[in-house]
């Protein structure tokens, strides 16, 4: 591999209240998941964020959610598909309304948290959120797990999927993420997750949880902004890969 996407999750405030050091982290990744307002954002968030990333000519990504605030958008919901579709739809329109002022445009799709968990198996709702991509505009690429339900069923409708792995999200021997709510879940030494950014644009895979190894592959890397030291990290892995002769740059 010799070029990888990096991803963060930003615009991931309400009101007064910010988690993520969206400016900085815009001058270290290549495309941003701008929050939809679903499960964090605002309008004025929004529209912030929208801009930083256009003028800096970082590609803009729909990260659309379970319509679930107070959770954060890591709550399962059981929604029924239709209304799923909706809401999905809704999220991506608005965040387009505000790239399109930017001068730039919703270029991908990414879901978040517990959706993005979901659809790996959840057919139903997997297929929901293709239809919203698919009516929105078909020529959107979408980001997710390898061997995911969603990204299967993405490819069958047309759309672009994109492989991500996660800079410093545990995995299960089968290649899914270890559930937040167990010991482990999220590794913070940044000297391993930058060994393991380039370990999976270098080589293609990752050590699961349980030592074995999982073959990722991934065209886009996902850093979380609201990890502690964020920043700090996404410096050092992107110095790594492009020491390890790896460029990042965006998928689309």
């Amino acid at each position: 591999m010799t070029g990888v996407d990096l991803n963060a999750d930003l615009g991931e405030g309400f009101g007064v209240w910010h988690l993520t050091e969206d400016d900085a982290l815009l001058e270290i990744v290549s495309s941003a998941n701008v929050a939809c307002g679903f499960h964090a954002g605002d309008p004025s968030v929004l529209r912030r964020v929208t801009a930083a990333a256009a003028a800096r000519g970082v590609t803009v990504g729909a990260q659309v959610a379970y319509r679930d605030l107070a959770g954060f958008g890591r709550r399962f919901m059981d929604v029924a598909p239709a209304e799923l579709v909706d809401d999905v739809l809704y999220q991506i329109g608005a965040l387009n309304a505000f790239a399109r002022a930017a001068g730039t445009r919703v270029a991908y799709v990414k879901p978040h948290g517990a959706l993005y968990n979901a659809i790996v198996h959840h057919a139903e709702q997997a297929a929901a959120v293709v239809e919203a991509v698919r009516l929105f505009d078909p020529s959107l690429p979408v980001l997710g797990l390898p061997g995911s339900e969603w990204l299967r069923q993405a490819e069958a409708a047309g759309l672009r999927p994109v492989r991500e792995a996660f800079a410093d999200r545990a995995y299960t021997p089968s290649g899914t993420l270890v559930s937040r709510r167990e010991p482990g879940a999220v590794i913070h030494d940044p000297d391993e997750v930058v060994r393991r950014c380039v370990r999976m644009a270098t080589e293609g895979v990752v050590v699961a949880a349980d030592g074995s190894e999982v073959k990722v592959s991934p065209e886009s890397i996902c850093l979380h902004g609201d990890t502690p030291g964020a920043v700090e990290i996404g410096r050092r892995v992107r110095a790594a890969l492009v020491e390890a002769g790896v460029s990042v740059r965006s998928f689309g």
